[in-house]
């Protein structure tokens, strides 16, 4: 994003966030965060520390360092392009509300619907909109009553997939094909979340489309599907989202009948509004060949150059510079 960013419409200031929580300045080079499978990147802590405003009759930023604390502008859009627990559960986003600063994407309430695998199945069912069958789990229950949550997650069938209620990037799934393998992937999405959900496996397609919200109050703009084609892994995990890793194939246009496409965008449609219908959404289905399941909506979708929201714009006629220039624009307007 930062090398496809309109130079001439917008000065972007660089700001990371280390392990620890400190922000930082950092260096507008799109380079130093590329995505290297022999070493991903990571902010570091470089001695610097983002000033935000005091209150909300400001919106300048400033920087401290070893030179002293000098001001770097008035913020017009904040853009947290963040993944997981803080950055797109609503932390973020409720935190620039008390700063009155502008930012893209859901806000407070989305965002942390989005995040929750639980809430948002919850939220789409009482809306309508189809969802595949689940257990949502928590370590204290399994722990009370082992033997009642068993039971109902094996109700569910196999295969069946294990995911954390709260995490992103299919960080923490495990697909389990056989109820010896059960154990082991609680315990893996335990560990990023005290809260699991088993999920029945759909036999069918995997497929996804880009959601925008409508300008001058119109109604969501959905673009072309994509398909992600596995063949030689288990699912569509981390090192194939980011990594571009083998076994995985991104399909841009997906091959549907134009009566499929807009069923899909009519349910992508109802999905986006049903969770509070901001900023954007990547809203990812299982298509059997005559009904489309939501798996889930993501508030704040993967941007890099292999990810399928950007793939599927780009396919709808909106170039990467366009899209992103789009979203702060509505964000602007909100």
């Amino acid at each position: 994003m930062l090398r496809a960013i309109d130079r001439d419409r917008f000065e972007v200031i660089p700001v990371g966030i280390t392990r620890d929580g400190a922000f930082v300045l950092e260096d507008d080079d799109p380079d130093k965060f590329a995505l290297n499978p022999e070493h991903l990147p990571e902010v570091v802590d470089n001695g610097t520390r983002i000033l935000w405003p005091d209150s909300i009759r400001s919106r300048e930023i400033r920087v401290q360092d070893a030179d002293g604390i000098r001001p770097l502008g008035d913020v017009d859009v904040v853009f947290p392009i963040l993944h997981g627990r803080f950055g797109e559960d609503g932390t973020i986003q409720g935190f620039l509300e008390l700063l009155d600063l502008p930012y893209v994407g859901a806000g407070l309430l989305m965002s942390a619907i989005g995040m929750d695998k639980h809430t948002t199945k919850s939220v789409l069912k009482a809306a309508g909109v189809p969802v595949v069958p689940w257990v949502t789990v928590t370590a204290e229950g399994l722990a009370r009553d082992r033997d009642l949550w068993l039971r109902r997650i094996r109700s569910l069938g196999l295969p069946a997939f294990v995911k954390p209620a709260r995490a992103g990037s299919s960080v923490g799934v495990s697909k389990v094909s056989e109820w010896s393998q059960l154990d082991a992937a609680l315990r893996t999405a335990f560990a990023e979340d005290g809260t699991v959900l088993v999920e029945q496996a759909v036999v069918g397609r995997e497929v996804e489309c880009g959601v925008l919200a409508g300008r001058h109050r119109g109604e969501p703009r959905v673009s072309v599907a994509g398909e992600i084609v596995i063949s030689g892994r288990e699912f569509y995990d981390f090192d194939a989202k980011y990594l571009d890793a083998p076994g995985i194939d991104l399909v841009c246009p997906a091959d549907l009948r134009d009566g499929e496409l807009a069923e899909m965008q009519r349910i992508a449609r109802r999905a986006f509004e049903a969770v509070g219908g901001e900023g954007l959404a990547r809203v990812d289905f299982f298509f059997t060949g005559t009904e489309f399941f939501v798996n889930e909506v993501n508030t704040m979708p993967g941007f890099t150059p292999i990810s399928m929201f950007p793939k599927c714009w780009i396919a709808s006629g909106m170039s990467y510079q366009d899209l992103i220039s789009e979203l702060i624009d509505l964000a602007r307007v909100r």
